[in-house]
């Protein structure tokens, strides 16, 4: 079945099964991936049961692995739940330190980017291979690279922006093995740092993430050179 069938079988399936038996209840679903709030663990198994009979009636499962009932625990839902967190289009959802706008503490049921993401984020950055590309300029790279930059930014920065941050550094940690590939007086990896945190504090824009301050290092710069 091609991907536009299976997602307009999957319409009226669930979407059409959950707007006109469940109206009380939000739903959101991309491709075969869907989550639904409900207000008790009893609406959740009825729902659950409901679904299960409705695919079956079509020729479906539900991956059973997959489907969990998950407690979205924060400051006012307290109690005890073996699944406590659950990832949906790239974000992990669960319970995450906030600060309201009074700078207090609190728990807060919160997406963030996932780990799986951040996986794929790497491992495609990885297959950039940017300390091959010695024949570029910083600029070329940038032209090449950036807008994918950008757009993980756009797209997983909306909430709790820190989560991204160690797969930021890592864009900076391969730009590094560029220039110590590219510059012979920079071979060392102190001195490579130092001369690309040098140019990202001059230009951020050249990068998405350096806009945002995640720039390369400059520890001991007065001895760099």
């Amino acid at each position: 079945m091609s991907p536009v069938l299976a997602n307009l079988f999957l319409h009226y399936t669930f979407d059409d099964f959950m707007v006109k038996e469940f109206p009380s209840i939000p739903w959101a679903r991309y491709a075969d991936d869907g989550i639904a709030h409900c207000t008790s663990l009893k609406q959740a198994k009825y729902l659950q049961r409901k679904l299960e009979e409705r695919f079956k009636l079509f020729g479906l499962e539900l991956n059973l692995e997959k489907t969990k009932i998950v407690y979205c625990k924060d400051d006012d839902r307290q109690l005890n739940y073996p699944n406590i967190s659950f990832d949906f289009l790239g974000y992990t959802f669960r319970p995450r330190h906030s600060k309201n706008k009074y700078g207090k503490f609190f728990t807060n049921f919160l997406p963030a980017i996932a780990d799986k993401a951040k996986k794929a984020i790497r491992k495609e950055v990885r297959s950039w291979r940017l300390q091959l590309k010695t024949d570029k300029t910083l600029q070329d790279i940038s032209n090449m690279f950036n807008k994918k930059i950008q757009g993980w930014i756009n797209y997983y920065g909306h909430f709790y922006k820190s989560e991204m941050y160690s797969v930021l550094r890592y864009t900076n940690s391969c730009l590094i093995k560029w220039v110590r590939r590219k510059y012979k007086k920079r071979k060392h990896r102190r001195r490579a740092e130092y001369w690309l945190g040098t140019i990202a504090q001059r230009d951020r824009k050249l990068f998405a993430h350096w806009k945002y301050g995640i720039l390369p290092a400059m520890n001991n710069g007065s001895r760099m050179s």
